[in-house]
């Protein structure tokens, strides 16, 4: 378990709450567009990552992996970042944030879970009520931003209508006898990266509202360690 204070930034004004997250989970290929989806796997099977058995699919990760910090360190130089809409169940009450699902490309090879395990992933420290966008879901907006080589790029960018929505990704990890109670965290599914997958020295994650006039965003340097063995 890990505990996150999240500014909520709602219609009635500004808060804070502290969330103890219990469970952490990663929402894999949740395309609501195949082909965008498709795109997106054989992206990852370009690295030697094998086609799911199905979709979505939803893999469990420690939940002291997520967290605002402004920079990961990580093994190597094969990891990269994607930007995700992230789902939080305050006592029963569904948030909606951004986050990075941030992952070991060469783990992924061998072990799907495993590299997802390996890496942090960072997330906004604000908050919104899911309520209060629902009726205009459709119109918000991913995007993140990487330097590569000290140049910074547009790295994703699209509607959030690519993935599953959130009550459809929530019924469906029910249906795989998943629970998504209160103290529940997922990360929900990414974009095909522009240029295609690589690593970068600092990403930049956005979840904008064009409708109430606001953007979520998060940003956060990555230190590669090296690897001597």
């Amino acid at each position: 378990m890990k505990t996150l204070t999240f500014d909520i930034d709602s219609r009635q004004g500004k808060s804070q709450r502290a969330v103890a997250i219990r469970q952490l989970v990663v929402a894999g290929w949740t395309g609501r567009d195949v082909d965008a989806m498709e795109a997106h796997i054989r992206e990852l099977e370009e690295l030697g990552v094998k086609r799911p058995p199905y979709t979505p699919v939803f893999y469990r990760v420690a939940a002291e992996r997520l967290g605002a910090a402004p920079e990961i360190q990580v093994s190597g130089a094969a990891s990269s970042g994607e930007a995700e809409f992230l789902l939080v169940n305050d006592g029963g009450e569904i948030l909606v944030g951004i986050a990075s699902d941030h992952t070991d490309r060469e783990a992924e090879t061998y072990g799907i879970t495993v590299s997802k395990q390996m890496c942090e992933k960072p997330c906004a420290q604000t908050l919104w009520k899911l309520a209060e966008v629902e009726g205009h879901w459709d119109q918000l907006v991913l995007r993140s931003y990487a330097t590569i080589d000290g140049e910074r790029v547009l790295y994703q960018q699209g509607a959030v209508t690519a993935m599953r929505s959130p009550a459809d990704l929530l019924d469906r990890f029910a249906g795989h006898g998943g629970s998504f109670g209160a103290g529940s965290a997922m990360l929900c599914g990414t974009l095909p990266a522009i240029g295609g997958i690589r690593p970068a020295q600092r990403f930049e994650i956005e979840l904008e509202d064009p409708v109430l006039g606001r953007t979520l965003r998060h940003a956060y340097a990555i230190a590669t360690l090296p690897v001597e063995g």
